[in-house]
Order: C-alpha cells, then sequence, then structure tokens
C-alpha cells in the first residue's frame, strides 16, 4: 500500500488519476464513482517509482530548531534558544529568542508567528477596509491547505498564517481580495477591478508568486 495514499470518489471524474498534493506530500487516487477500487489500487502500486520522483521534487521540510532562519514579513529572523525556564518568545531584532524545553520549541514559534500574522493582517484588513468603505466583523487565521484566504457572507476574514513567511507584496494582495469580496461575492470584471484599486497596482504577480513557491509556504516548520 502507498504511504499515505488518499482515495477519493468523484462524481465528475472519468478515469483514475493520480496526483501529489505539494502541501503536504500525500497521493492523492481521485476515481470515478462506481470504479472498482482494488484494480484502481494495482494501478497506483506501479506508479510507485513516479510517485517517489515527485515526492523527491517537493519543498524540504524547515523546521523550527535552533539556529534556523524564518523570513516574517520579509525580514529574516534566527531562532535562538538558551538554557533556561523562560517560556516566553521574545524578538529582538533579527533574533528570536527563548529557553524552556527544547521540544516545544516548534510549538512555541508557530503560536508566535500566528499571533504576529493576527496583528498585521487585522491592521492591513483594517486599511483596506478603510478603502473600501466596508466593514469587516472579525479577521482570524487558519492553516487551510487549499487557500491563503476566505470571506464569508457575514463579514469574517480568514487567512492562513503562513502569509506572515510569504513577501509583503503577496501578503497585502491577498487582503485586497479578500476585503473586495465584502462589496463583490464573485469574481467578475469589477471584483477585479476593485481588487487593483484598493491594492494599487497590478496584483496578478502575487498571484503568480502563490501559484509557483506558496507549496514551499507549507513546509515550513515540518520536521518531515
Amino acid at each position: 500500500m502507498i504511504d499515505g495514499l488518499e482515495i477519493i470518489r468523484h462524481p465528475r471524474a472519468r478515469r483514475a488519476r493520480l496526483s501529489i498534493d505539494p502541501a503536504s506530500g500525500r497521493a492523492r487516487l481521485v476515481l470515478p464513482k462506481r470504479a472498482a477500487l482494488k484494480q484502481a489500487l494495482a494501478w497506483a502500486e506501479e506508479k510507485a517509482d513516479w510517485i517517489a520522483e515527485q515526492r523527491a521534487r517537493l519543498p524540504q521540510p524547515q523546521p523550527f530548531v535552533p539556529g534556523a532562519v524564518v523570513m516574517v514579513a520579509d525580514e529574516p529572523v534566527t531562532i535562538a534558544w538558551s538554557p533556561g525556564s523562560r517560556r516566553t518568545v521574545v524578538r529582538d531584532g533579527a533574533v528570536l529568542s527563548l529557553s524552556g524545553p527544547v521540544e516545544t520549541i516548534p510549538r512555541r514559534v508557530e503560536a508566535w508567528l500566528k499571533r504576529t500574522a493576527l496583528g498585521l493582517l487585522d491592521l492591513e484588513t483594517a486599511e483596506y477596509a478603510a478603502k473600501a468603505g466596508v466593514s469587516v466583523t472579525q479577521v482570524a487565521i487558519g492553516d487551510a491547505r487549499g487557500r491563503w484566504g476566505s470571506c464569508a457572507s457575514s463579514g469574517v476574514i480568514r487567512y492562513s498564517w503562513r502569509l506572515i513567511l510569504a513577501p509583503g507584496f503577496v501578503r497585502r494582495a491577498t487582503v485586497a481580495h479578500e476585503v473586495a469580496h465584502r462589496v463583490h461575492m464573485n469574481h467578475a470584471p469589477a471584483f477585479h477591478a476593485l481588487v487593483a484599486d484598493l491594492y494599487g497596482e497590478d496584483p496578478t504577480p502575487a498571484r503568480v508568486w502563490l501559484r509557483t513557491h506558496g507549496a514551499a509556504l507549507h513546509w515550513v516548520g515540518r520536521s518531515s
């Protein structure tokens, strides 16, 4: 059995299709609703070499360990650990210092990044919302693999906290995109025109950056 194989029955699938999720490295087997599972699994097993080859091309994990450098809102920050009992994570310029149990470093650094992301995204959302003349009831963060932001009809905008790891122009274009949905809950030409107006320039390079490099952001903080 292929390690980490995800099997999906899709009503519109016409044949078996195998792919690798670039954000997680999981193999995904999509099947028509009535396709024979045993046959499909045997076919997938024959593709083991292809799966291994595709996984070898995935971004490398970048664990949160002492000495690791993390990009935070366009600035490189080095994780520095020292013996002691202080569990608080403190940023001092280009250094993110902490002590306490070494095994809790990843969890605490991620928690700090999430707080930092929420604070910055909240400010930028308020900026664009004021420019658009709309209200946003809440800004929240998550870690969805399939999208970088979402806007609900209730006025809640949710972002991936990993946008704090992306270049600032990418993050701000994403914020402009979601705020524009407070006016247009679609992707019609008027929506794209508003995104460009709020952002102040063509957001296409930001979209291209996410398509090209976005998957790598999901490997930051992972050990495997």
